[in-house]
């Protein structure tokens, strides 16, 4: 077997460290890695995991590759959002913002670029017959009554 950029890569060599065995160097390997003809150790390791107490995907730790880090974490964010719709149906509510925003990031060992992770924000708001709702405005108005004093002699 001979390294060299668009040379085929033999069936026994799927990690960094076997390229190196194999002669290639590391420019040919980080070519490789980033194509995705071997894997990169780091990559290969890497777990995700959610923080949230919803309940979706990946409340265990697991794997994603970096070429399905985008659409798999985006379909993660999605599930958040369609908690909030789902509560707030459930609620007698409207979700009147919902926003994902994805981070990404670049790997130290093969220099490939992956989404890391993702954030969902959400933002509901609760129609008056909802009793918690009822209640802070009452509470809220008595609070208000009274901030305009007009004091005449």
């Amino acid at each position: 077997m001979t390294g060299g950029l668009g040379m085929n890569v033999g069936a026994s060599v799927r990690t960094i460290s076997q390229a190196r065995d194999a002669g290639y160097d590391n420019g040919e390997i980080k070519q490789m890695t980033r194509s995705g003809k071997i894997e990169c150790e780091t990559c290969q390791n890497r777990k995700y995991q959610d923080g949230s107490d919803e309940m979706v995907s990946f409340k265990a730790p697991g794997h994603i590759s970096p070429q399905a880090s985008a659409s798999a974490v985006m379909s993660h964010e999605q599930e958040h959002v369609s908690n909030a719709y789902d509560e707030a149906s459930r609620k007698d509510g409207e979700v009147v913002q919902a926003s994902v925003s994805l981070q990404t990031a670049t790997c130290p060992e093969c220099g490939r670029t992956y989404v890391s992770g993702g954030e969902t924000t959400t933002q509901i708001k609760y129609h008056e017959d909802n009793p918690y709702a009822k209640g802070f405005k009452t509470a809220d108005s008595s609070v208000v009554a009274g901030r305009n004093l007009s004091l005449e002699v």
